[in-house]
Formats: C-alpha cells, structure tokens, sequence
C-alpha cells in the first residue's frame, strides 16, 4: 500500500509536466521505473506506455474543453503513429537494454536543443504576453509563423495539404515507432515538431501531441501487455495520480507565456537526458 501512495503522489506531478508539457509522460516515468524502481528496460517501458493512456486523454480533454489544440493534426498523426507503434515495441524486445536507453537519450537531447533553439530566437514580449496578428492565411499556405498568429485564429485558418498532411504523417510515424521502442508518448518528439514543421503555437502544440499520443500509444500498450512486459500494479498506481495532475497541467498552459514554455521544456529534456546516460555508464548505479 505504501509503495502504491508513492507512485500515485509522483504520479500527479508526472501528470502536471503531461498536461503543460503536451507529453504522455514517459520521459519522466522511464527513468523512474528504470532508476527508482530498478525495473528492466524493457519492463519500465512497457508500464510507462500503459500509464500514458489514462494520462494523456485526461490532459486531451481538458485540452480540447480550452480549445487549446488541433484536434484534426493530432488525429491524423496518432492514426498514422498506431500503424508504428507494435514495431517499435518488437524492436526493443529484440534490443539490450543499454540501446534502448540510449536511443531514448539522443532523441530528447535532439528535442532539447531543437526546442532551446526556437525559444531563444523568439521575441520576448512586454509583460511576457506572447500576441501576434493574422493576415488570414488561405487554404494553399503550407506554414504558419508561430509569432504572427494567434492561437484561435490558427485553429480556424489551418487547412490540409497534401504537402502538410505528408509532414504530419511522417511526424505520426516517427514518434509511434518511438513511443513502442522507448515507451514513451511521442510528445517529446511531437511537440518540437509541430512547430518546426507545421507552424503550430506552443499552446496549441501540448494539447495537440496529448490528442496523438492517445491513438498512437494503444497498439503497443496491447502488445507488450501479451508480451507479459506490463508491471499493471506500478501503472496503475502512477494513473491515479497523474489523471488529475494532467487536468491541472492542461489548466496551466494558458497562463504561461510561450517563450517560458519553450525554456522550461527544453530544460527538463536535457536534464532527462543527462540522468539516463549517466545511469547506463554505471555513475548512477
């Protein structure tokens, strides 16, 4: 029971981090299983894929009642992320599990960097408020200066191309084979994305990669529970927590400027970075 009250407690800051953030939560729950825990790789991503489910649609629909997502975008690259998902999760049952952690390092260290990028070369607004204006962007505009326009109106401007439903997809693909490999949502890779390629704000972009990472992550959670890899107790102790924690995290983003997203998420990234290297060359062991 007491082990039980630990996992739920850390689970609601898990779940704060998932619904600001626009992450499932497994670059926290990985090294955790993987440190804390002292699970197997294999093992702590496989729990981690099954506690992103119930934390990532508890932050997509506080997300969706903000109107702070694209729902249309985090369709289209979960369905296409699902078809990725049960590959990744095969090629890390093949895989030592100093690959895995190592795969898992890279990705976010090139996230952190990518994302540090964008927020240093964004303007910092008076007061921190974060405003831009729309030129009323048509249908054949493939990109959507972050800076220039606001949320609601990239909501109700933003039309498929098939230029732009090729990068979301390739987006999709990329981030479900990760998430079954690494066991994480995807948001991590997702997020920095989003904006990079599609243009999408930041505060649309959390709310976004929460609506992918729900589609995306099922078919692998479904394979590694038949695989046996799935620790359900831990799960499902860290879901009670962070399901409420993702609905305060969600409440969060529209109170933070986009630049500070930007700073804080590229920060805890290469933080998490650090820490699972240093854990698999034996300074943390």
């Amino acid at each position: 029971m007491e082990a039980f009250i630990i996992a739920a407690v850390v689970g609601v800051g898990v779940g704060i981090l998932s619904g600001l953030l626009g992450i499932g939560g497994g670059v926290i729950m990985v090294p955790l299983f993987r440190l804390g825990l002292g699970l197997e790789a294999i093992a702590a991503t496989a729990t981690s894929l099954f506690t992103i489910i119930p934390t990532s649609v508890s932050g997509m629909v506080k997300h969706a009642r903000n109107k702070t997502s694209v729902p249309k975008i985090g369709a289209v690259c979960g369905l296409f992320g699902a078809c990725l998902s049960p590959v990744g999760v095969w090629a890390a049952n093949i895989s030592p599990d100093w690959l895995i952690m190592a795969v898992a390092a890279v990705i976010i260290a090139y996230s952190a960097v990518t994302m540090l990028s964008k927020a240093i070369k964004s303007p910092k607004r008076a007061g921190g408020s974060e405003k831009g204006h729309a030129d009323g962007p048509g249908k054949n505009e493939e990109h959507l200066s972050t800076e220039e326009v606001p949320e609601r109106a990239f909501v109700a401007s933003f039309r498929f191309t098939p230029a732009l439903i090729a990068k979301t997809a390739a987006i999709g693909i990329f981030a479900g084979f990760m998430s079954g490999y690494v066991g994480v949502g995807g948001g991590f890779v997702m997020v920095p994305l989003f904006i990079s390629l599609l243009g999408v704000p930041m505060k649309l972009a959390s709310g976004t990669s929460l609506t992918a990472v729900c589609i995306l992550a099922v078919p692998g959670v479904i394979e590694q529970a038949l695989l046996g890899n799935v620790d359900f107790a831990i799960g499902i102790a860290m879901a009670v927590g962070s399901i409420p924690g993702a609905i305060v995290g969600a409440n969060l983003v529209k109170r933070i400027p986009e630049r500070t997203l930007r700073i804080f998420f590229a920060c805890f990234l290469a933080v998490v970075a650090v820490v699972l290297v240093l854990n698999e060359v034996g300074v943390l062991a």
